[in-house]
């Protein structure tokens, strides 16, 4: 992999990717910080992105899950995460689109048994109780928000799970569970709030079986291109906007992931760039925030979610520029030696 960079944050991400801050080469010396130009509507929606702004990661992680959770349940499900839209396909709701994201993210790793798998950044269950109902296996959920832990357990106790699903606050960086306890390791958009991208996979991969797999689909920023050493101004601009509503760290690429996988000894790892699969998706969630309902539930979410709403157009506008991807990373952990 390229240099890492610390950064004073105590962010870990690569060297190609320009950070928010002044980093330090490790081990080379320093790189000058980039100076960031924002756009003007990066400048007029500052303010509101930073007002009341939780300083700690994990309490603001936690603190925007536990406000907004009950609005997004109540207005698109249990899955809280983009759904699958092929371009030229028929017509379809947006939880069907949902489940489809998850389909087909099986389908990149070759998924087609499970006995006992992970889910990281579990959020309130979706994916534990659709992949237990198919594949008849086990789950253990992780999230920093108690209300999602408790939301979960509530509805997979139920709807029957009993045992088999069980549900808690931990971090995903220090994950309370032995090594190689799951033949699936599940993350569905939450590796974007990991503020160690290294740590996060090393997690990952710890937890995973050998001859088990690790899924991450998650938000990433473009590959650079040859001979670039950091995103544009006005593109860092742009992130870091959407980083202060929805407490996100440093952003890193697929290509930055690939490497990962590999560091931490994953094989058979595959990538997919869903970007314009997922194009509808951000569309129809400012559509249902603008109803009479969303904005009423708004309202009552709290300023946390508000801010969440008014940044959304503005995670439109980064795929629509290309520097926001929506990435799928796969690998499998290899078997033990006979």
């Amino acid at each position: 992999m390229s240099p890492q960079v610390l950064c004073r944050r105590g962010f870990l991400v690569s060297e190609r990717y320009s950070t928010r801050c002044n980093p330090m080469m490790v081990g080379r010396g320093k790189r000058p910080a980039v100076m960031v130009r924002a756009g003007v509507v990066e400048s007029l929606i500052k303010p509101i992105t930073t007002l009341g702004k939780v300083a700690d990661l994990k309490s603001g992680i936690a603190t925007f899950y536990d406000e907004s959770s009950e609005l997004w349940e109540k207005m698109w499900g249990e899955h809280m995460h983009h759904g699958y839209y092929p371009k030229g396909a028929p017509p379809k709701g947006n939880q069907q689109a949902q489940i489809d994201m998850i389909e087909e993210s099986l389908k990149v790793a070759g998924v087609t048994a499970v006995r006992n798998m992970v889910d990281v950044g579990c959020g309130i269950g979706g994916s534990s109780r659709y992949l237990s109902r198919k594949f008849g296996c086990r789950s253990s959920g992780i999230t920093l928000s108690p209300k999602q832990a408790a939301r979960a357990t509530a509805i997979s106790q139920a709807e029957g799970f009993g045992d088999k699903l069980s549900f808690q606050v931990a971090d995903a960086l220090a994950q309370p569970f032995e090594s190689a306890s799951f033949d699936l390791v599940w993350s569905m958009e939450s590796g974007e709030h990991m503020p160690d991208k290294r740590r996060f996979v090393s997690e990952l991969a710890r937890v995973c079986a050998p001859g088990g797999v690790v899924i991450v689909v998650t938000w990433c920023h473009r590959v650079l291109a040859p001979g670039e050493v950091a995103l544009r101004s006005e593109e860092e601009a742009l992130l870091d906007r959407i980083c202060e509503a929805y407490y996100l760290p440093a952003w890193c690429s697929v290509a930055d992931y690939q490497q990962l996988f590999e560091d931490n000894g994953l094989v058979d790892i595959q990538t997919r760039d869903w970007s314009e699969e997922v194009s509808p998706f951000w569309g129809a969630v400012i559509a249902t925030a603008l109803t009479s309902e969303g904005v009423v539930g708004l309202l009552r979410a709290g300023w946390t979610t508000i801010k969440g709403a008014l940044v959304m157009p503005l995670m439109a506008e980064g795929f629509r520029r290309g520097l926001i991807k929506f990435n799928v990373i796969t690998g499998r952990k290899p078997a033990a030696p006979s």
